[in-house]
């Protein structure tokens, strides 16, 4: 059986697992409030993230209109500079799915998790990481597994978005597409799923805080507040005058 969660949130290492039926669900660690310093880490993070998540909206949402009016060149300006904020903003989450991975190998006990699901996903690289997810979930053996299992396809699922929308905006910036409408299409679909990835990963990082020894939040909070590993930089194509 595998290691349990001990009641308040703190992890046991290396004792006996307590009966499955007291352990805490996903959806009860959602909701139950944390301790004062883990709450003021998980919001700290949170607000990291939902703060270059929303720059990044702002940036395709402007994008968007300006197409609309018929602004191609500043629509193309604007969608280069929203596909910029996403790959900052893909760095930070591949970065912390890492380090939540890197820590729960030190403890028995990490917290229950539940795989992607398909209905929360528009794009084929979504729906195909979610039913992967779930396929696996359901053959691993021990919630352990599933709970690295759930790190490495989240993490993976994001990095892959963010390379989808990076070259749906450089053939827009580029004025490259033959299809143009259908990349604008895409960046919405790519956008929206990147989204439910976002709060996927809140819901893993409150569980995990839940299951994290208190003597572990230092190092913790010191390790999510470094910056992520510089990723290679992307060259932008000139912007034309071809339709977008």
């Amino acid at each position: 059986m595998a290691p349990c969660i001990e009641p308040g949130g703190c992890v046991s290492i290396g004792r006996k697992a307590r009966p499955f039926g007291a352990r805490h669900s996903v959806s009860d660690d959602w909701v139950a409030a944390l301790p004062r310093d883990k709450k003021q880490l998980f919001e700290t993070v949170v607000r990291r993230w939902e703060s270059g998540y929303a720059m990044m909206s702002v940036a395709l949402d402007d994008a968007l209109s300006l197409r609309a009016r018929g602004e191609l060149i500043c629509a193309r300006q604007q969608v280069s500079i929203a596909a910029d904020l996403l790959g900052r903003l893909s760095a930070v989450l591949v970065s912390s799915c890492d380090v939540l991975a890197d820590f729960g190998k030190h403890f028995s006990d990490l917290p229950l998790v539940e795989p992607l699901k398909t209905e929360f996903f528009r794009g084929n690289t979504g729906q195909s990481a979610a039913s992967w997810n779930g396929i696996l979930h359901h053959v691993l053996f021990g919630d352990r597994s599933r709970f690295f299992h759930k790190l490495k396809i989240l993490s993976g699922t994001v990095e892959q978005l963010e390379c989808e929308f990076n070259e749906a905006a450089d053939d827009l910036s580029g004025g490259l597409s033959t299809h143009p409408g259908a990349c604008w299409d895409s960046l919405d679909c790519l956008h929206y799923d990147f989204n439910t990835c976002l709060r996927e990963a809140e819901v893993v990082l409150k569980s995990f805080l839940r299951a994290l020894p208190g003597e572990q939040m230092t190092a913790l909070a010191s390790t999510l507040d470094a910056p992520p590993s510089a990723k290679r930089l992307r060259l932008r194509p000139r912007l034309s005058r071809v339709s977008a």
